[in-house]
């Protein structure tokens, strides 16, 4: 610490030189005063008057050594001056000696004096704050610089963008303005200029090349890096130390070069450099120390970087493999499907030769068989007559031709094919070749594409069957080719069985033969076909049994009870005899799917169902509903003892242990019984009331069986009606804000508010929010009463005054996409000022959606609305998300705040010390809530918590405390 002296006070370099100067202001014209003072930590400095002489200054630090009595406070023959030391309360010294031109009386000594002791006291605890204060900031610029780097490390940037990102966060921790980053292997002696910024060095630094040692042997860069230990002082200093030659050629000298090398496992990676080609000694040890610090977060990002590059590669290298797995797969289940298809096919014409009356029908089947596989819009079949002479269409579908009619026997394409005696596939280009060398002459409309093969018998070509097109988009190829060779060839079966009939009017001795043999085939075929009707009344049979049972167990569904149920309440309307209906569901299963898996789970519901049949009735009907619920549905009663009695036994049943996937279990159920009323007019009414009914048991524990009765009944009533009311109280403007002081621990002061929803009832007065607010939920009304809130404080800011108000915001307002922009509009129409307004938001609502909840923040924060946490410590408490949102403040939650006193002392401290910790980190403060004795707040103070809410500073109430702006605002 340096001398100070009135005339560096006047300048203003720094507020502990005005101290002697303060102090001569209450001293007689032409006085001198030196103090010098000694900290805790053993540092001395002095302040004192430009004409005080050596021996005054030295008679001040002579006194910080001894504590003497004070000379010339009381003493006469020292009147005209004063000598003192004394010790201050941070075990830091101080001292004083003034020399005044005249005697001044003791009593104005003795005031004087203590007034000077209390000047000094003041202002080194003001020095010392500065410091502080200094430090702080320091820190903090540290650490956001970190964040900063870390944050970019994880982005998405190109390394060029990252490297100048991480640039600019140098910048503002030191003079950075020339930097630059090398990697270095010091095993091949090679090192790459990853980065480089200089604004007096023209060089421009390629990442990919690489430099070896032996080519830049003057390089000051290499020197630092086979040094291994920081560098600092100018480039001619360095390069004498280091023996390393001047070398024009790796740019300007710099008046001030900084260099630290980043380590990897205590091997040398790389190095960091800043320079200042102006000022000599502008880096000190504390920058070095800070950038070495800085260097080995750099790596780390880079290391991060590389990583996360080396994994977006070899995803990347994972996905293609996928894709042409999957392509080749789709390709195998295209080819298989499309096998299949052939195979019906022929499976279909080899039926058809058999079973078609005519050729004619035939024909056609055959046509259908083929449309299935390929396209055989037009399609036709050729035949040659007897002769030979004439060419005869049996068969002929076209979208042009429509009637193709029989012609002599010429040139066109179906005479080319048989006189070529194999298939023709041709395109129009094929087409007007063969017409071009004269080979063909085509008939009728041009077709795009065509194909035609031939029909044989007794191997003589003796016709044609095609297939055309007309458009461009539909082509044939050689698989259509092939199929159709296929389709001709049992064509030819059918004309050859043609043949063989023709044939029957001249074999007449074989008739009889023939037709025994036919009869056979009609008795088979006729036998086939009853068995073909046979399986499928079992198969009807099967779908009806799968449509009302479950799969799972094979009890009745929903569908068949429900149908049960309706022939209930008839016969009950008729005969006046009462029935029940049992839900049953299942204690904690999915507990057992989520430890030991859904097949497990599936055991257990096969076991379940075993055993609640065997526990009711013979005629009592029980059927799975789906997942773990059951309903047994008891006919044949005389009163409600015999449907809990049945209850009872299905309980006992179900709570014997029994063994699922090699662990033994414990299963218990809860249920609920309603017993028919005639104002029933469905099942589904009855099973509502059960299923109520067994809410209730599982609510008192679980493991038992419970009524409906018109408790529950009236219940649900005063629900709907709750339900109506709210609706009317949204429409009404029935809700009002009540607001809860948040005060300053040290004093008291309330600092702002939070606002709390009420509902003023017509007919039930006050509402609390848990009184309406799980109903308001579940109908999703509860959001429209939290924007009436909104409103009504954005109100009360419009009128201005001092201190902020904190709203709730729930999880599914972050989900709503708007939810900023429609508060932020609220804002500017009422005219009220953002930066007065909280909003108090829970762990899940961050966590739900994290890229969505952090563009959220940051637009509020941008225009001044901060964002508490509540209920801290409670949720998930996700630290390694926490830095990255902007949080202004945590709350405590209340449930700590009343374990700080009690039993459970020891670990509520303990949490919200950690909780300090970490807000102490973040730069943030905390509030207590729950505040509602003096004791909770007497701890909270002395963990460091600065503020606090609850009933020892205040109820809700409608009208607002007076309030005092907190410390920084």
């Amino acid at each position: 610490m340096r001398t100070a002296t009135v005339s560096d006070a006047a300048e203003g370099a720094w507020p502990g030189q005005a101290l002697a100067a303060a102090l001569l202001e209450a001293l007689p014209a032409g006085s001198q005063i030196a103090v010098s003072w000694r900290t805790a930590q053993g540092q001395v400095a002095e302040s004192f008057t430009p004409g005080a002489d050596g021996a005054l200054r030295a008679s001040a630090l002579d006194r910080l050594e001894c504590d003497p009595p004070a000379i010339g406070a009381s003493d006469e023959r020292y009147a005209d001056r004063i000598e003192a030391a004394w010790w201050l309360q941070d075990r830091s010294r101080a001292s004083l000696a003034v020399q005044m031109p005249r005697a001044l009386p003791a009593w104005l000594r003795a005031g004087w004096l203590a007034m000077a002791r209390g000047l000094v006291a003041a202002e080194l605890a003001a020095l010392r704050a500065h410091a502080r204060a200094e430090a702080l900031e320091k820190s903090e610029r540290l650490q956001q610089a970190l964040f900063g780097i870390a944050d970019l490390a994880g982005s998405g940037l190109e390394m060029s963008d990252l490297l100048s990102r991480i640039h600019g966060v140098v910048c503002g921790l030191m003079y950075a303005e020339n930097f630059y980053i090398v990697l270095y292997d010091d095993i091949a002696d090679t090192m790459r200029f990853l980065y480089f910024a200089d604004r007096h060095d023209p060089y421009v630094a390629n990442p990919l090349q690489v430099i070896r040692g032996e080519d830049m042997p003057t390089s000051l860069t290499l020197a630092l890096l086979r040094h291994g230990e920081p560098l600092q002082g100018s480039s001619t200093q360095l390069r004498e130390r280091l023996s390393v030659p001047h070398d024009e050629r790796h740019g300007p000298d710099s008046a001030d070069w900084l260099g630290v090398p980043m380590r990897r496992e205590e091997r040398v990676c790389g190095a960091v450099v800043v320079q200042n080609y102006d000022s000599a000694d502008s880096y000190g040890e504390e920058d070095r120390a800070l950038l070495a610090f800085v260097a080995q977060h750099i790596l780390t990002a880079l290391d991060r970087y590389r990583a996360r590059e080396e994994l977006e590669r070899r995803v990347a290298e994972r996905t293609y493999a996928l894709q042409l797995s999957n392509r080749d797969l789709q390709a195998e289940i295209i080819e298989r499907q499309r096998a299949e298809r052939l195979q019906r096919a022929l499976f279909r014409i080899a039926e058809l030769t058999i079973t078609s009356d005519t050729l004619e029908r035939f024909y056609s089947q055959v046509h259908d068989v083929v449309s299935e596989l390929l396209y055989a819009r037009n399609f036709y079949i050729a035949l040659l007559s007897d002769d030979g002479e004439r060419l005869q269409f049996p068969y002929s579908i076209d979208e042009r031709d429509m009637i193709r009619e029989a012609r002599q026997f010429a040139g066109g394409l179906t005479e080319f094919v048989i006189r070529q005696g194999r298939p023709l596939l041709a395109d129009r280009h094929r087409i007007a070749e063969l017409n071009s060398r004269g080979e063909v002459r085509s008939h009728g409309s041009a077709a795009h594409c065509w194909l035609g093969v031939p029909l044989y018998r007794d191997d003589a070509v003796v016709g044609v069957i095609a297939i055309q097109s007309y458009s461009r988009a539909i082509s044939f190829n050689a698989r259509d080719q092939e199929l159709l060779t296929f389709v001709a060839h049992h064509i030819s079966i059918g004309l050859a069985r043609k043949q063989a009939q023709d044939r029957l009017l001249t074999a007449h001795g074989e008739l009889e033969q023939r037709v025994a043999s036919r009869t056979r085939e009609l008795a088979h075929t006729n036998a086939e076909l009853v068995a073909q009707i046979g399986e499928r009344e079992s198969a009807e049979r099967k779908l009806t049994h799968l449509a009302l049972h479950d799969p799972l167990t094979e009890l009745p569904n929903r569908s068949q009870l429900l149908e049960r149920l309706d022939h209930a309440i008839a016969r009950a309307r008729r005969e006046q005899r009462p029935f029940a209906v049992l839900f049953l569901d299942l204690d904690r299963f999915k507990l057992v799917n989520d430890s030991v898996g859904h097949a497990a789970g599936d055991e257990l519901l096969v076991e379940s169902s075993r055993r609640i049949v065997g526990a009711v009735r013979g005629e009592d009907m029980v059927a799975r509903l789906g997942g773990d619920e059951f309903a047994i549905l008891v006919e044949h009663i005389d009163g409600l003892n015999v449907a809990e009695e049945l209850a009872q036994r299905v309980l006992r049943a179900l709570g014997e242990p029994c063994w699922v996937a090699g662990r033994e279990v414990f299963p218990s159920a809860s249920v609920g019984i309603a017993l028919w009323h005639p104002r029933y007019r469905n099942g589904i009414e009855l099973l509502r009331d059960a299923d109520a009914a067994m809410y209730r048991a599982k609510g008192a524990g679980r493991g038992r069986f419970a009524v409906f009765d018109e408790e529950m009944r009236e219940q649900a009533v005063r629900i709907l009606d709750l339900e109506a009311d709210l609706r009317r109280a949204i429409n009404s403007d029935a809700f009002i804000a009540y607001y809860q002081p948040i005060v300053r621990l040290d004093d008291g002061v309330a600092i702002g508010h939070e606002a709390l929803l009420r509902w003023r009832h017509e007919k039930r007065g006050l509402l609390l929010p848990r009184e309406f607010i799980g109903l308001g939920e579940d109908s999703g009304l509860i959001e429209e009463a939290d924007w009436i809130l909104y409103g009504r404080v954005i109100e009360e800011l419009a009128r201005g005054g001092e201190g902020y108000i904190s709203v709730n915001v729930s999880p599914k307002h972050f989900r709503a996409g708007d939810f900023a922009d429609r508060l932020l509009r609220m804002l500017d129409r009422a005219g009220a000022d953002p930066h007065r307004l909280r909003i108090e938001i829970t762990e899940v609502a961050l966590l739900d959606d994290v890229p969505r909840a952090l563009r959220m923040l940051r637009t509020l924060r941008s225009h001044g609305v901060l964002a508490q946490l509540d209920d801290f410590g409670t949720g998930f408490s996700a630290l390694s998300y926490l830095h990255r949102f902007p949080i202004e403040c945590l709350k405590i939650d209340q449930s700590f705040v009343a374990g700080l006193v009690g039993e459970s002392r020891p670990e509520s401290v303990a949490v919200v010390r950690a909780i300090q910790a970490l807000a102490g980190t973040l730069g943030i403060h905390t509030i207590g809530e729950g505040v509602e004795t003096p004791a909770q707040r007497a701890v909270l103070r002395e963990l460091g918590c600065a503020f606090g809410q609850g009933y020892l500073f205040g109820r809700p109430a409608e009208r607002m405390r007076s309030v005092q702006p907190a410390v920084g605002e």
